[in-house]
């Protein structure tokens, strides 16, 4: 993999960018100059997490959104890191779209 302008290797900041959810993808969706990669998985970050952040105020379903965030995260980083660009139906299309420009 290349390197990001961040100094990190693209597969490494993807991963980076779901850490912390919406958070750490904001912040590389801002840093990131280059890599369309980072910039994908930092906005896709960006809509799933705040997406599951909304939904989770939802009474009585809101322990499945969380349990399903918590797959979602696992999944995201172990796809990122392998250097891979997995998209999510209808999110992945989302943040293909808003991450282009």
């Amino acid at each position: 993999m290349a390197k990001s302008s961040t100094g990190l290797e693209e597969n490494v900041a993807g991963l980076l960018c779901y850490v912390a959810g919406w958070v750490t993808g904001l912040i590389f969706f801002l840093i990131e100059k280059d890599s369309k990669f980072v910039k994908f998985h930092a906005m896709q970050s960006i809509i799933t997490f705040g997406a599951c952040v909304v939904l989770s105020f939802i009474p009585f379903v809101n322990w499945i959104i969380w349990i399903v965030a918590l797959v979602l995260w696992i999944v995201l980083m172990v796809k990122a890191y392998q250097g891979q660009k997995f998209k999510l139906p209808l999110i992945g299309d989302l943040a293909e779209k808003w991450s282009a420009s």
